[in-house]
């Protein structure tokens, strides 16, 4: 998948992010808060207290959502735009959320989030689909964890939502999310094989896994993965 593609990607996230923040607004929408909210929350598991990462954060509603149970969160988005939204919306929380605009496929730049102490847990929602390179931020986040740390995130179910019939090939396509958006953003399919893949050469077990439907058919369109670093493991590399 090549840089120019992933560049074209930005573009279309800083084009979209005004109509993006005006159709999520303060709560959300219905997709988030009843099929990726609920199982997020259960696999979690915030605490007060609890350091976290919240990876391409959007608008931060799900930023503030960690804030209101009483997390210290640091949340970012590649979208300079989007996070010029999330600070606006989210400034009731401010004292709890910090938002930064991050590269998700640059190793250093997502280690120099941590801020001298490890995080006890990270959260992506519905972002994995969306960048160019996981590897990275798989890396990453094992790193930036704490010895006993876990990492929450929802996708689109690769098994059912893959394009033109080709669920074994890794490849990207576009598509709209939320309809009337104002260009096209790319999405980037991986089997399951491959991202499980990622994260267990990095050292995570998977801990737990939810597949999600909508109301009107039983296939599964979101899936809820809990990966956990498993404190003393050995590495092997």
């Amino acid at each position: 998948m090549s840089t120019t593609a992933f560049n074209n990607g930005l573009a279309a996230w800083e084009a979209n992010a005004e109509f993006w923040d005006n159709y999520m607004g303060d709560k959300s929408n219905a997709f988030f808060n009843h099929l990726v909210c609920p199982n997020t929350d259960v696999l979690l598991e915030i605490k007060p207290g609890d350091f976290v990462l919240d990876i391409a954060c959007g608008n931060g509603n799900y930023s503030e959502r960690l804030a209101l149970q009483g997390a210290k969160v640091i949340a970012f988005d590649y979208s300079a735009k989007m996070i010029e939204h999330a600070k606006k919306r989210r400034a009731h929380v401010s004292d709890n959320v910090s938002f930064h605009v991050c590269d998700a496929t640059d190793y250093a730049a997502l280690l120099s989030l941590q801020q001298g102490s490890p995080f006890d847990k990270a959260v992506s929602n519905m972002a994995v689909m969306d960048i160019a390179d996981i590897a990275p931020l798989f890396k990453a986040v094992y790193h930036i964890l704490s010895e006993t740390g876990i990492f929450v995130f929802t996708t689109h179910h690769p098994c059912f939502t893959h394009p033109d019939g080709a669920y074994l090939s890794e490849r990207l396509h576009t598509g709209e999310a939320i309809r009337g958006q104002p260009v096209p953003q790319n999405y980037y399919h991986r089997p399951l094989q491959s991202i499980l893949s990622l994260a267990f050469g990095e050292g995570f077990v998977l801990d737990s896994f939810i597949e999600t439907h909508d109301d009107i058919t039983e296939i599964p369109i979101v899936i809820t993965v809990r990966l956990r670093k498993i404190n003393g493991l050995v590495r092997g590399k």
